[in-house]
């Protein structure tokens, strides 16, 4: 069990460190002045291999998830005295981590066909989304406060 617990872990932090500088890639992106093509290029395909690569990390943090919850019996008791209502949290916090990667996806093909149109600064502030995602589930498995 600990060992499947353990990629978990691995994936997730991975998958996370994926979340977090992929859009530092796009806040790149958004200042790439026009007729510079060849840094677009290249900033294009960094955010290409690393979407691919994130996309790998995403199933397998996924996959160990599954598992090592599958190893813990699968616990739903919300409110009914198990203790189990950080995880129904912690679900939602995975399923909005995972919505944030596909809207990462779109954003990067939006890009490649020029129709990207937000500012640098919202693309830092859209960066800081992944860091809330990940706190709030750490202190939901660690501190399990309900």
């Amino acid at each position: 069990m600990l060992w499947v617990k353990s990629f978990h872990i691995v994936f997730v932090a991975s998958w996370f460190a994926g979340l977090f500088y992929l859009p530092r890639i796009f806040v790149n992106l958004a200042m790439v002045p026009k007729g510079s093509d060849a840094e677009l290029a290249r900033l294009l395909l960094m955010a290409r291999k690393l979407m691919r690569f994130s996309h790998m990390l995403v199933v397998l943090a996924l996959g160990f998830g599954i598992w090592t919850w599958g190893l813990y019996g699968w616990g739903f008791g919300m409110g009914d005295g198990n203790g189990m209502g950080w995880m129904h949290i912690k679900l939602l916090l995975v399923l909005f981590a995972v919505i944030y990667h596909a809207i990462c996806a779109g954003m990067l093909r939006k890009f490649e066909s020029g129709a990207e149109r937000h500012s640098h600064v919202w693309f830092r502030w859209f960066n800081e989304i992944p860091v809330l995602l990940l706190i709030g589930t750490v202190i939901l498995v660690v501190v399990k406060p309900f």
